[in-house]
């Protein structure tokens, strides 16, 4: 077993919110240069650029995840991982279905530019990605869980787009793998948290933006065989001596 830092939640120029500087090699190195081991693309409604930074870490001593960041109906934000890039193609063909069809403004919002993994400018997304898609928390969850993913409820300690602040409290059936914190929270903060969702897996995660933002200080430890998704699921249950070090 070996101790991996891993960051779930990071963005790129694919998401408007995101600085320009999120290009998929500055990810790949910034990462390195602060030995962060695993990371997840996590744009917002869209899987695109996963692959770039995937491909921009190949032989380098860093794990990308396919991710994405899709935010519901009723605005609460969930984090959905996949394995497999079909899988994760599929998904983003699923949510964008229901992505309604309003479109970007640029100079307003920002640019959501798709790369490839020398940064190299392949498109733009044209429809508005920082919206609410036409169907529940609960349903993404579900929908996720089809296409193979596993899902984490994003920043429930944040006071907008959280399961929680939205909806009230997380439901002891709902089928996820763990509740993510925002980056700056205490370990004695992050424990009142666990208990306020039931003693669910919890993790922090740096939420990045910017450059800057990816700090090992902000990711979550975790004892694992290697750094995949599986392995991380399995710490996400405590099985085999895998798990979650922080809080």
């Amino acid at each position: 077993m070996k101790i991996f830092h891993m960051d779930l939640h990071v963005h790129t120029v694919l998401s408007p919110c995101a600085e320009l500087d999120m290009g998929a090699p500055d990810i790949v190195g910034k990462c390195i240069e602060e030995r962060i081991d695993i990371i997840a693309i996590t744009d917002h409604n869209a899987v695109e650029n996963a692959m770039a930074v995937k491909k921009a870490a190949e032989g380098l001593p860093l794990e990308v995840i396919y991710g994405v960041e899709v935010q519901s109906f009723e605005d609460v934000h969930v984090l959905c991982y996949f394995s497999e890039w079909g899988r994760a193609k599929e998904f983003q063909g699923w949510l964008w279905n229901y992505l309604p069809p309003i479109g970007n403004v640029p100079e307003k919002f920002g640019v959501q530019l798709i790369i490839d993994e020398k940064n190299g400018i392949i498109g733009e997304v044209p429809r508005f990605l920082l919206q609410g898609i036409n169907k529940t928390a609960d349903e993404i969850i579900a929908k996720a869980r089809y296409y193979d993913g596993i899902c984490v409820l994003a920043h429930v300690d944040r006071d907008a787009f959280s399961y929680v602040s939205v909806l009230g409290f997380v439901p002891e059936d709902l089928e996820i793998g763990a509740v993510e914190v925002s980056r700056h929270i205490s370990r004695s903060e992050a424990l009142c948290w666990k208990r306020k969702v039931g003693g669910r897996p919890l993790i922090r995660s740096s939420d990045a933006h910017r450059l800057d933002d990816l700090k090992k200080e902000y990711a979550t430890p975790v004892l694992l065989e290697k750094p995949t998704l599986e392995e991380i699921t399995m710490a996400f249950h405590g099985v085999n001596g895998r798990k979650i070090l922080w809080p």
